[in-house]
């Protein structure tokens, strides 16, 4: 493969670290003769299937490729991950799914890059899906569009809101489809709260309680002994320096999610982990995926106990624990909405189960948010959760951060996107970022 001018890339840390050769995919006979499979699915012939490279192989890559593979539209033909330890497990997983459901293919070793500017390098990789810590995402998705690939990129979508609007201006430049994975847009409990809220059912819309994790901390945890084979300094990117520590990157003995989320110089904290969903739904069910809040106000112990977030239109939304984890309570003049993943409660009762038709408002139905973005793909149409969608919501998680941080209340342009009269609270927008990986913000 010939180096590409344009990247620039340093090719001398990548020989002798791509652990895999490439090898074609093979499929069965009958995909090419066509027919349906068991489930009466028809087949995709081989020349229609689209090529995924994954960027990041840890415990979301390996749910996230079998939720590919199983759509029966996809062959994975490269990984790029930094930690060769965790590699080797997601491509167990792959070779365990085909195994399972044959129909889908067969499985092939494929290679393996510590950088991922390799994987855009080739020409047979359609798409990319980035499933790396928060701090790496705006630099992956940038370059990941200017190499014309389109792009699934894991939720919150970025570490900042500027680093999230590069995301959206790269998608657009190179007019590539971008899916962000907020996949509660594809569930049907989520889908029938927000048309319950946007026809009106509960009446208007006066209160919003999410109870989401807590803010992010400072990174504070001592060093630990470098697992065998990690490039810490590849795994760090864009970041200056910082120790390793096994809660940011566990040994592949440990099936858990890292702890990496707790950090604010890698993630959100719970705000952004759940709230990434949760205040997605709201944004949804409220019509603002292309605006946002115009006010953050932070606890004061007398008339706002909890962190507040408020529309222009007068409805406020509050970061609040109450019964359920992870849930979004609604609270209208005539009702109520509770829903979480798997559960959705009304009051009335009886609008938990109403139908919609085409005469009142609806929202876009996904009923698979990995195949809307394959359609999406096909099509050149946006997908469900559209950058734009996944920039908004993380700005309103980004924004309760930052009025966490410096304990006090802002004021928020959602259409300029700028913190008013704080010219602190405006600094944490974005953030730097090394010579080597820096974006324009």
């Amino acid at each position: 493969m010939k180096q590409s001018s344009k990247n620039n890339i340093n090719r001398r840390s990548f020989v002798g670290q791509s652990t895999k050769a490439a090898a074609a995919f093979m499929f069965v006979p009958r995909f090419v003769l066509g027919g349906k499979n068991v489930h009466g699915v028809p087949y995709t012939a081989p020349s229609d299937m689209i090529s995924l490279g994954f960027i990041g192989a840890g415990k979301q890559a390996k749910s996230l490729a079998g939720s590919f593979i199983n759509t029966g539209e996809v062959r994975i033909v490269a990984l790029s991950e930094v930690y060769p330890g965790k590699a080797e497990t997601t491509m167990d997983k792959i070779k365990a799914t085909y195994l399972k459901n044959p129909s889908l293919g067969v499985y092939a070793d494929m290679p393996v890059y510590t950088d991922f500017r390799e994987l855009l390098e080739r020409k047979d990789v359609d798409a990319v899906v980035i499933s790396t810590p928060d701090h790496w995402h705006a630099a992956m998705a940038v370059r990941s569009a200017a190499a014309g690939k389109d792009i699934y990129c894991e939720k919150p979508l970025s570490l900042t809101v500027k680093e999230g609007r590069a995301m959206v201006q790269a998608a657009r430049k190179y007019d590539r489809v971008f899916q962000t994975g907020s996949m509660q847009r594809s569930w049907n409990e989520f889908r029938q709260a927000a048309e319950l809220v946007r026809n009106g059912t509960i009446g208007e819309i006066k209160h919003i309680k999410v109870n989401v994790g807590p803010a992010p901390i400072a990174y504070d945890l001592p060093a630990e002994p470098m697992p065998q084979g990690l490039d810490w300094s590849k795994w760090l990117g864009p970041n200056e320096f910082a120790n390793f520590n096994a809660e940011l990157a566990p040994p592949i003995t440990k099936d858990v999610f890292p702890n990496w989320r707790k950090y604010r110089e890698f993630g959100g904290g719970g705000v952004t982990d759940w709230g990434a969903h949760m205040y997605d739904i709201v944004q949804w069910a409220l019509d603002m995926d292309h605006s946002g809040p115009v006010e953050v106000i932070v606890p004061d112990g007398k008339e706002n106990l909890f962190l507040t977030y408020r529309y222009a239109n007068g409805i406020t939304m509050t970061h609040e624990k109450w019964e359920w984890n992870n849930a979004i309570h609604f609270f209208g003049t005539e009702g109520e909405i509770k829903v979480q993943r798997g559960k959705l409660e009304t009051s009335p009762a009886s609008l938990k189960d109403k139908v919609f038709t085409d005469a009142d408002k609806r929202v876009y139905n996904s009923t698979n948010h990995y195949k809307d973005f394959l359609s999406a793909m096909r099509t050149r149409k946006k997908p469900i959760c559209d950058v734009e969608i996944g920039h908004r919501t993380a700005t309103v998680c980004n924004l309760g951060n930052i009025a966490y941080r410096l304990n006090r209340s802002l004021k928020w342009n959602p259409k300029k996107e700028t913190i008013l009269n704080d010219t602190e609270a405006s600094a944490l927008l974005g953030r730097s970022m090394n010579n080597e990986w820096k974006i324009t913000l």
